[in-house]
C-alpha cells in the first residue's frame, strides 16, 4: 500500500513534445491555412470586380438619365473603404488616411497647397529672390517693338503725352477729342508706328507702364510734341481746344523687369519712374483711369 501511495505521490515526468509530430501537425494545417487565405483573396477580388461592374452600370444609367454620377462614385468609394477596413483593420486605414490628410501634396485644395508652398519658399534663405516668376511669361507676351518702348522708358525716363480737349468754361461739358498723343514710338525706333496704341495698352495690361496724369518737370519735350503735325491738326479740328499735358512712365514693377530682362546696363536705368509711377487722383479724389493712346 505504501508502494501504491508512493507511486501516486511521485507521478512520472511529462514527455517532451516530439518535434517530428509538431512538424507533421504544421504540415497538416498548412493546406487549411492556404485555403483560408485563398478563399479570402477570391472573395475580395470577386467583391471588387462585382462592385466595379455595378458601379459602372449605375454611372452609365445616371449619365443616360441626365443625372450626376458623383453620388454613385462616392458610394462606391465608401464601399471600397469599408472593405479595406475589414481586410486590413480599421486602425491601419485610419493611420493611412491621417497621413494622406497631412500630406502637402494633397490636391483637394490646389490653390491653398500652392499658397502653402509659396510661404515655405519665402523662408528659404538660399532661394533666388531676384527674378519674379512672371517675367518669363511677360517676355512671351510682348513684341520686339514693345521691348524697344520699355528700353526707352528705362533709359530716358517718362515720355510726354498730351490730350486735346474742347475748351469749356470750368470744363463743364468738355470732352477729349484726341487722347494720348505722343512721340514715344518715334523716339523708341519702333518698326510699326500704327501699332503704338495697342503696344501701350498691352504694356499697361501687364503692369509695366502707367499713363500718369502728372506732367513731366521739363516743359521742353511738350513744346516739341505740341509742334508735331498730328497735334496741330487735332487742335485745329477741335476748334476752341485745350491741351492737357500727361506722361507715360514705367511702374516700379516695369523698372525691375527692364533691369533683369532687357540688355540695359544698371547705370542707364533712370530712377525717375519711381517718383512718377503712382496712382494719380482726379479732382474728386478718385483714382484716375489710364487714357487711351492715339497714334503718335
Amino acid at each position: 500500500m505504501d508502494e501504491a501511495l508512493g507511486a501516486d505521490a511521485h507521478p512520472p515526468p511529462a514527455r517532451e513534445p516530439d518535434p517530428d509530430a509538431l512538424d507533421g501537425t504544421r504540415l497538416e494545417a498548412a493546406p487549411g491555412l492556404a485555403r483560408i487565405a485563398a478563399n479570402a483573396w477570391l472573395r475580395t477580388a470577386s467583391w471588387t470586380a462585382s462592385s466595379t461592374l455595378r458601379a459602372g452600370a449605375r454611372v452609365t444609367r445616371a449619365v443616360i438619365n441626365g443625372e450626376s454620377p458623383a453620388p454613385i462614385v462616392r458610394e462606391a468609394a465608401e464601399e471600397t473603404i469599408d472593405l479595406v477596413r475589414r481586410v486590413l483593420g480599421a486602425q491601419e486605414v485610419d493611420r493611412v488616411a491621417a497621413r494622406a490628410a497631412s500630406s502637402p501634396d494633397d490636391d483637394s485644395d490646389p490653390l491653398r497647397s500652392r499658397g502653402a508652398r509659396l510661404l515655405e519658399a519665402s523662408a528659404d534663405l538660399e532661394a533666388d529672390k531676384q527674378e519674379h516668376p512672371a517675367y518669363a511669361r511677360i517676355l512671351e507676351q510682348i513684341s520686339p517693338d514693345e521691348a524697344r518702348i520699355l528700353r526707352l522708358l528705362a533709359t530716358e525716363g517718362g515720355q510726354p503725352a498730351v490730350d486735346i480737349r474742347t475748351w469749356r468754361p470750368f470744363d463743364v461739358g468738355s470732352r477729349v477729342t484726341a487722347p494720348g498723343l505722343t512721340m514715344l514710338g518715334r523716339h523708341a525706333g519702333v518698326m510699326h508706328h500704327d501699332r503704338v496704341p495697342p503696344y501701350l495698352s498691352n504694356l499697361f495690361r501687364l503692369g509695366l507702364i502707367w499713363f500718369s496724369r502728372d506732367e513731366l518737370p521739363d516743359p521742353a519735350p511738350y513744346q516739341v510734341l505740341e509742334a508735331q503735325p498730328d497735334v496741330i491738326e487735332a487742335i485745329r479740328s477741335t476748334g476752341r481746344a485745350r491741351v492737357v499735358r500727361r506722361s507715360i512712365v514705367l511702374t516700379p514693377f516695369g523698372g525691375h523687369f527692364c533691369h533683369h530682362c532687357l540688355p540695359v546696363e544698371p547705370g542707364q536705368i533712370t530712377g525717375e519712374f519711381a517718383a512718377l509711377a503712382h496712382d494719380p487722383l482726379d479732382a474728386d479724389g478718385q483714382p484716375g483711369s489710364a487714357p487711351s493712346v492715339a497714334l503718335d
